[in-house]
């Protein structure tokens, strides 16, 4: 079992489910968001999902992408994820899966990106622009390395899509909850659920749910039906207006909704 099947596990045979946060890595600058990383995981958070900022973030919403732009500005290279990706698991055990657009991996090597994510003691990789039936390369690396590979199905997607997403992810099923761009909404929407009951009848045994979620009541409720709640925006925001400490406020205040 991989290691963040296993986090999600451990949190499901507790009678609850995972909470998997967000950040940008460079964000304000390469070690504040080490630091903000840190702070995620020990006030609670099960699994880090670390963004690798990128020049056209078509599918982030305005807090995110705002964050992209400040770490590129700071002059962030991929180089830097892999240096985040290896300072952060040197200090927690939690694992930490990298966010990525598809192309910079490409341009970097499909194979040598790989093996310094492994070396580096990163978990696998979240693709958001990359679908299962385009992943040939993508596939084949992680099968090299064992890292994860975590695909996203949307309300939109066919049954054939959910049954590709369901077949070739390891780690969990992105169930993103509503259509459109990243962004902390004050309701969840309620396709979410929805989507969770045809990934799980397309055989998907752990499934998490994001974009939208900002709240502990919202984790609680998400986690009602699926195994895990995804942060990002709301995470991101609370690091641009109060930092690191404003960071492990938010995120123990998530992690409580994941309290029995």
């Amino acid at each position: 079992m991989s290691a963040v099947e296993n986090a999600i596990r451990v949190r499901k045979d507790a009678g609850s489910g995972a909470l998997v946060g967000y950040l940008p890595a460079g964000f304000p600058d390469l070690d504040t968001s080490i630091e903000a990383a840190v702070a995620l995981i020990e006030n609670g958070v099960d699994v880090l999902e670390l963004g690798l900022p990128y020049s056209d973030p078509v599918m982030d919403g305005p807090v995110i992408q705002h964050a992209t732009e400040v770490a590129l500005r700071g002059g962030f290279r991929l180089k830097h994820g892999i240096e985040a990706v290896a300072a952060i698991t040197a200090r927690v055990d939690a694992p930490v899966l990298v966010m990525t657009y598809w192309n910079p991996i490409v341009q970097f090597g499909v194979e040598r990106f790989a093996d310094e994510l492994l070396a580096a003691g990163g978990a696998g990789l979240i693709t958001p622009d990359l679908v299962p039936d385009e992943a040939g390369d993508w596939l084949a690396a992680s099968d090299r390395t064992g890292l994860d590979r975590v695909f996203l199905a949307a309300p939109s997607s066919s049954a054939a899509r959910l049954q590709q997403a369901v077949e070739k992810s390891r780690g969990f099923v992105y169930a993103v909850s509503t259509m459109g761009i990243t962004g902390a909404r004050q309701d969840v929407d309620s396709a979410a659920r929805g989507l969770v009951g045809r990934l799980r009848d397309a055989g998907a045994t752990s499934t998490c749910v994001g974009i939208g979620i900002s709240t502990g009541e919202q984790v609680r409720e998400v986690i009602g039906y699926a195994d895990g709640a995804i942060v990002g925006s709301a995470l991101v925001k609370a690091l641009t207006d109060g930092g690191v400490d404003a960071v492990g406020r938010l995120a123990a205040s998530l992690a409580a909704g994941t309290e029995n």
